[in-house]
């Protein structure tokens, strides 16, 4: 194999990882843009829903089944949203903390902002440690039994003093 076809080769792959990256900053940019207009569309809602809501207590006139339908529809938004955002986070490497929302690097064991534990739970040091046989327990109790009686009998020599 030439220089030639050696340049070639690492440009071509080197044009691979890039239009890959390109791909994700494209397919990220789609779904910011998504969020943003759902978002306008939970705030229109939410808005006409507070006038729908004045006109009802300042009127004295039931408008309950309106209510209903914009309440439905502004929780159908926001099921949608979280749906898009969760698959921005896929796409960024970051996981929502449930409690706060807070977005933190993939790979994190507690929320950032909260300190709500978001990863896997961390393995326990004491699973690691095999348990004593009964001839090291006896070992040791026998062990702490010397201690303490060496120890007494140093404040015994205190006290006779």
């Amino acid at each position: 194999m030439s220089i030639f076809d050696d340049v070639v080769v690492n440009a071509k792959s080197a044009a691979d990882v890039i239009g890959k990256k390109a791909g994700k900053i494209a397919d990220s940019a789609k779904l910011t843009i998504t969020a943003a207009d759902i978002k306008a569309e939970i705030s229109k809602k939410s808005e006409i829903l507070g006038r729908v809501v004045y006109v009802a207590r300042t009127t004295g006139k039931s408008y309950e089944k309106g209510i209903n339908e914009l309440v439905q529809i502004i929780t159908e938004l926001n099921e949608q949203l979280d749906a898009v955002n969760d698959q921005l986070s896929d796409a960024k490497s970051k996981i929502k903390c449930p409690m706060c929302g807070m977005q933190n690097v993939k790979g994190s064991i507690f929320c950032n902002r909260c300190g709500e534990r978001i990863g896997e739970a961390v393995p326990d040091d004491e699973d690691d440690i095999p348990a004593p046989d009964d001839d090291e327990t006896v070992v040791l109790n026998e062990n702490e039994s010397k201690k303490d009686e060496a120890a007494k009998e140093a404040d015994d020599s205190k006290t006779d003093k």
